[in-house]
């Protein structure tokens, strides 16, 4: 669990991100948590859309992700949502390394 300070700091890092990943229509299944998994294997934060066909609400989206193992869903405004995983692999270790300084 992350406290505010760390959300706060890890809102500001990902104010730059563009979406990495989408959740269309067929909402949040196997094939897009593979993707999703993918994504957090090189990076430690990501920005998910929800595009306008998809069939299930931000709320929805935001449980799914939060039941996922290790990921922590750091915001969400509008349709896109803020996520963060700290990664296993100390190259790709940069930001994890800087939100555990924070306390």
């Amino acid at each position: 669990m992350l406290s505010s300070k760390q959300k706060k700091y890890l809102k500001s890092q990902a104010n730059h991100l563009r979406p990495m990943a989408q959740v269309g229509k067929n909402g949040v299944n196997d094939a897009f948590t593979d993707d999703l998994k993918q994504a957090l294997a090189t990076r430690e934060l990501i920005k998910v859309a929800l595009l306008k066909n998809a069939e299930v609400t931000v709320s929805e989206v935001v449980t799914a992700l939060a039941a996922l193992p290790k990921i922590e869903v750091i915001q969400h405004l509008g349709r896109v949502i803020t996520i963060y995983r700290p990664n296993n692999k100390e190259k790709y270790q940069r930001l994890s390394t800087e939100v555990n300084k924070i306390r």
